[in-house]
């Protein structure tokens, strides 16, 4: 059967960038897949045909001579079509075809994997901290020292599992293949051997310091810088400082997810500030400069004349930076007017002349609010 045209495959055009290439790979498996598709031998062609056209034309030398002589000319450098899935090129796409790499499916292309090649080395496993922050340290960013109880590589064996010294010895029950190898319909299934899981080889002479695991459990002390303008449930990862790998692979990451204290006086709002300040009736009506609180320090705000309750200030630049960035937000400042308690006889005296000024009776029943709410409600 004629080979159709690579791009024509992946629905690309000559120009088409290694990301286009891979986006269109992963679009086509995903379709095509013989788990989403069983008992479909077009789909199975397919899905084939698409890893064939990806092993091509994801490779530069290979795709320079597609581009110049077509299937001819990629027969002449011994290219036979595609010969399975090379963890090379195939490693971005393990999430699609894990079931193949894991669990040994390589078959459906007609090619056996060698012994322990479907035992990939784990990567260390990512591990997640919670640090809990003032306000101010989200704000300005701090330095903080943690501290870990994590797997590590065991320094004793070097992670090999064995007694330095001792060798291992090929798995009876796989003979050293690493799989056991089943048929099943059209799919030649491979598991990874329970006994050796995977390795093709036993360990005879465990290491001691690790009970045979590689790595053993250590305290461990981690600087962790944290950017001012962190808020909460910002996550920061630190590469590498989670547990250590299997046979060399690499380690895993630390997250470190930020928690935010209540302050008690100022609430966040993203980058901005919220805060309340009291002040007195005669400051209301006056106006009055007073000094307020910010995150560094404080402020003399202007209280305009006739302010009225619940009324909001702003304070430009008072509030918190964005992460990364230098731009700050602004702390807005809620006025509260105090009602005065525990008058003297002459305060009181003075309220009632002011009263009596606007025209206040203050021995009358006053009708002002159900006079304004009959004008809204009719």
């Amino acid at each position: 059967m004629t080979k159709r045209d690579y791009y024509e495959v992946l629905e690309l055009d000559q120009n088409s960038s290694q990301a286009d290439v891979k986006k269109a790979y992963r679009k086509m498996a995903l379709k095509y897949h013989p788990d989403r598709n069983p008992n479909n031998n077009e789909a199975e062609e397919k899905f084939k045909e698409a890893a064939e056209a990806y092993s091509v034309l994801i490779d530069p030398e290979k795709r320079s001579v597609y581009d110049r002589f077509g299937h001819t000319g990629l027969r002449g450098e011994g290219y036979q079509g595609f010969s399975g899935f090379d963890s090379s090129i195939f490693g971005d796409f393990e999430d699609i075809l894990g079931s193949f790499f894991n669990f040994g499916f390589g078959d459906i292309f007609g090619n056996s994997r060698q012994r322990g090649s479907s035992h990939y080395p784990a990567r260390g496993r990512d591990l997640a901290l919670e640090i809990e922050l003032s306000l101010k340290e989200a704000a300005f960013g701090i330095d903080k020292e943690i501290k870990l109880n994590k797997l590590e590589t065991c320094a004793a064996c070097d992670g090999t599992k064995m007694t330095p010294g001792t060798n291992k010895s090929i798995c009876p029950t796989c003979q050293g293949r690493g799989q056991m190898r089943y048929q099943q319909g059209f799919f030649s299934i491979s598991r990874t051997c329970s006994h050796c899981r995977g390795d093709g080889e036993i360990i005879t002479a465990p290491c001691k310091e690790c009970s045979g695991h590689g790595k053993i459990k250590k305290d461990k002390s981690v600087q962790v810088k944290v950017p001012a303008g962190v808020d909460d449930g910002t996550k920061l990862r630190l590469v590498g400082e989670g547990e250590a790998g299997d046979k060399g692979a690499p380690n895993g990451d630390l997250y470190i997810i930020t928690r935010i204290k209540k302050h008690p006086i100022f609430q966040r709002n993203g980058r901005d500030l919220l805060c309340e300040i009291h002040i007195s009736f005669p400051q209301a009506s006056l106006g009055a400069k007073v000094e307020v609180p910010t995150l560094e320090e404080n402020e003399v705000l202007d209280i305009p004349p006739s302010i009225q309750p619940g009324e909001v200030l702003k304070i430009k630049g008072k509030g918190i930076k964005e992460i990364h960035r230098s731009k700050k937000g602004d702390l807005f400042v809620k006025v509260i007017v105090d009602t005065p308690k525990n008058l003297s006889k002459k305060q009181k005296d003075l309220l009632r002349q002011y009263a009596k000024s606007r025209g206040d009776d203050l021995d009358s029943v006053d009708r002002t609010i159900i006079d304004k709410t009959k004008k809204i409600v009719h």
